[in-house]
C-alpha cells in the first residue's frame, strides 16, 4: 500500500487487534471502508486493506457485531468493484462478507457468481478451487 493515510490506518487496526481489541479493530475497518476517502484510493490498495480483513485468520464461527458490521460496510466498495472490473476474487470476498453478516443466500450467489467468471477464464486456477469449496460449504 502506497498511499500514507490508508496504510495509517491499517496498521492502527492491526494494532488494535493485536492489543486484543478485537471490537475496536472492527469498528476501525468499518469506519475505513465507509469513508468517503475509501473510494478514492487506487484499487490495488483497496484490495489489499478488504482483504486484509475479509481473510483474517481467526474470526470466530459466529461472529461479534462489530465484526458483521464491519463485513457489511466492506459490501458496499466490493461492490463497486465488482460493477468497475467484475474479478472473481471480488465476488469470493463478497460470499464471505455476506456469511460474516449472516446472509447464507447471498454469499452462495456471490460464490457462484465468481465461480462461473473464474471457470470461463481458468477453470484450472487455485481460485477456481477455492470457489467451488464455497460454493459447497454454504
Amino acid at each position: 500500500m502506497a498511499n500514507e493515510e490508508l496504510v495509517a490506518a491499517v496498521k492502527n487496526i492491526i494494532a488494535l487487534a493485536k492489543a486484543g481489541k478485537t471490537d475496536e479493530s472492527y469498528a476501525g475497518y468499518a469506519a475505513l471502508f465507509s469513508s468517503a476517502a475509501f473510494g478514492a484510493y487506487p484499487v490495488s490498495e483497496q484490495r489489499q486493506a478488504l482483504k486484509f480483513m475479509v481473510l483474517a485468520k481467526g474470526i470466530p464461527t459466529f461472529p461479534s457485531k462489530a465484526i458483521a458490521d464491519a463485513h457489511k460496510k466492506a459490501l458496499t466498495p466490493l461492490q463497486a468493484l465488482i460493477k468497475a472490473h467484475d474479478d472473481p476474487a471480488d465476488y469470493e470476498l463478497v460470499g464471505l462478507c455476506h456469511v460474516r453478516a449472516g446472509d447464507e443466500a447471498s454469499a452462495r450467489v456471490a460464490f457462484q457468481k465468481g465461480l462461473d467468471l473464474e471457470r470461463a477464464r481458468n477453470p484450472q486456477s487455485p481460485l477456481c478451487g477455492q470457489l467451488m469449496k464455497w460454493v459447497a460449504s454454504v
